[in-house]
């Protein structure tokens, strides 16, 4: 199966990406590497104005695929999740996750690295690493800009999942509507808020948005992923 589908909307102003995968849309490598091939395919879209991510069934995504996080594999699969973080927060139209179900771990990483979060409210949402041993090195940069640091902390050190309602009190989620509404109050946001828009406003308004992020991104995630390849997965 296909790791992912692609579909635009008629006048190519609206791109979606659907995660595919049997159980869980389990973020493995062979997905990270067609979410950035999807992205560079769009690159040149001159109509676009949003790319939306979401998963196929009834959860977003059950996170990071624990067989591929192994020893001999690490070295490879983290780096290549990380180049994807960087690829969404470089990507040519405004981007945003829609959320169902279960968003956790790699999955909610992909999440906090778009502009905006979309959210069934029964969604849950949360960073369960830390009851395997490890920590979210894209979360510990991303949340606490987008949270502040003592939400953030608390997220990554007691991996609690938290309510859609409660990341929209934090100020992480966009809207939140039932999960049978979700799809139309996305459209009826996007009617208002971008397709007015001219796309290359879109385009330059978003890379402007994201600036500071980007640059303090670049520095700060090779750091932590060199504190999670070569400091944590050498302890005993």
């Amino acid at each position: 199966m296909n790791p992912l589908g692609v579909a635009f909307n008629a006048d190519q102003t609206r791109a979606a990406f659907t995660l595919h995968h049997p159980k869980g849309n389990i973020v493995t490598a062979a997905m990270v590497e067609a979410l950035r091939a999807a992205l560079e395919s769009v690159a040149q879209n001159l109509h676009l104005k949003l790319i939306t991510i979401e998963g196929a069934g009834p959860d977003f995504s059950y996170g990071a695929s624990i067989p591929e996080h192994t020893p001999g594999r690490i070295g490879e699969v983290l780096p290549a999740m990380h180049a994807l973080i960087i690829d969404l927060l470089e990507a040519p139209a405004a981007t945003a996750c829609i959320v169902r179900g279960r968003c956790l771990g790699g999955g909610f990483e992909l999440a906090l690295a778009c502009d905006f979060i979309f959210a069934a409210d029964d969604a849950q949402l949360g960073l369960p690493e830390i009851a395997l041993g490890v920590f979210p090195p894209a979360a510990a940069a991303l949340l606490p800009r987008r949270v502040g640091t003592s939400r953030a902390t608390s997220a990554i050190l007691t991996g609690a999942t938290r309510t859609a309602a409660e990341w929209l009190d934090a100020g992480l989620i966009e809207l939140v509507a039932s999960a049978d509404t979700l799809d139309g109050a996305v459209d009826g946001w996007f009617a208002r808020g971008l397709a007015p828009k001219s796309a290359a406003a879109i385009r330059y308004a978003a890379a402007a948005a994201r600036h500071s992020l980007l640059a303090e991104v670049r520095t700060t995630l090779p750091a932590l992923e060199a504190l999670y390849l070569e400091d944590l997965m050498n302890t005993s």
